[in-house]
């Protein structure tokens, strides 16, 4: 049996976390800054950063007592690498590269959005290589083949904003506190999805890119016009982005020959896109797969499962393992049209 050692601190979570290969969980930290950040309405990346190194030591302190063990219990250790704000990464990736030394451990240097990747597969072991994704987070919105640890094939990304990154302007828009995802949810409870009148960016299109831009400016002149309730323009806002995903992963589900589609990612936490996925699965006679709630935002036990696959695969990393703010898991994809930093 492996155990590893994962720490996270790609965006404003803070978290360690022990995973063994047999899928169990022996401990886990996570501590959120939202308190910190919801004055500006996001993340202020100096904030985290500092946030981080004030943290992550005690978590790493915290899930090794939790557990009985001591670093040298551990097989290897495993430290988001990126992408994400890099003040914050480079926290994660450093302390893991000293305690990887001090120990004389294996250093991991993951990709943060492989840990989301990976990270069905440590609450579902049915689930087998390969698998279609959609990875749906604050900063990333893509359609992947996972056919393995280090081995993915990009289908589809935004041209512009990812889905929980149009999730939290709009939550701005509408005065709703950071992060804007659980608000909205909340909110568009209360209100009618059809009484604003909301585009649907690329849907009905060919290819099966994602746009959240145009989405985002509509719901700008719908809070400005006064014509709305807050509650209406929430929950069609909320519509408007199922449907997106929903036309635009159908046509991804048409081109792989995939037998189980998952869906990972914070954005997948929202139970009204989770609804609209399961149907889609069903309607195309694919399995479906999910993680967990907690599972699907920012965590450290994604990272340590996505070491410990990478680990059995063999994979090993130097400690001159660079930070990396931009690190696309199909690095060979072609850049489309728009897509810039979230290619």
């Amino acid at each position: 049996m492996t155990v590893i050692l994962g720490l996270e601190s790609s965006c404003d979570d803070s978290a360690a976390a022990l995973v063994t290969s047999d899928r169990r969980v022996l401990a886990q930290a996570v501590v959120g800054q939202n308190g910190a950040h919801q004055p500006y309405g996001g993340v202020v990346p100096e904030i985290a950063a500092r946030a981080h190194v004030e943290i992550l030591p005690g978590l790493i302190e915290q899930v090794l007592s939790e557990a009985g063990l001591s670093i040298g219990d551990v097989d290897a250790v495993a430290a988001t690498a990126g992408p994400g704000l890099i003040g914050g990464v480079m926290v994660a990736l450093l302390a893991g590269k000293g305690l990887a030394l001090a120990a004389g451990k294996p250093l991991l240097a993951i990709n943060h959005l492989e840990g989301h990747a990976l990270s069905p597969r440590l609450s579902d072991p049915d689930l087998d290589f390969p698998y279609l994704l959609l990875l749906v987070s604050g900063g990333h919105c893509q359609l992947l083949e996972v056919r393995g640890a280090g081995d993915y094939r990009r289908l589809a990304t935004t041209i512009d904003d990812a889905a929980g990154e149009a999730f939290d302007k709009a939550a701005k828009l509408l005065g709703l506190p950071y992060p804007g995802g659980p608000a909205i949810e909340e909110l568009a409870k209360l209100g009618d999805p059809t009484a604003v009148p909301l585009p649907r960016p690329l849907v009905g299109s060919a290819e099966p890119h994602f746009s959240f831009a145009g989405l985002k400016s509509a719901v700008q002149r719908a809070v400005i016009s006064g014509d709305f309730r807050k509650e209406d323009i929430a929950a069609s806002f909320q519509q408007a982005v199922v449907d997106c995903l929903v036309d635009r992963t159908a046509i991804a589900l048409r081109h792989s020959d995939t037998e189980t589609f998952v869906v990972a990612g914070g954005v997948a936490a929202n139970q009204a896109i989770r609804s609209a996925l399961v149907d889609l699965a069903k309607r195309n006679g694919r399995r479906f797969s999910v993680p967990p709630q907690w599972l699907c935002t920012d965590n450290a036990a994604m990272i340590a499962w996505a070491g410990v696959e990478r680990f059995a695969a063999g994979h090993r990393d130097s400690l001159d393992a660079p930070a990396r703010a931009r690190w696309p898991l199909d690095e060979s994809a072609d850049r489309v049209r728009g897509a810039g930093i979230k290619a």
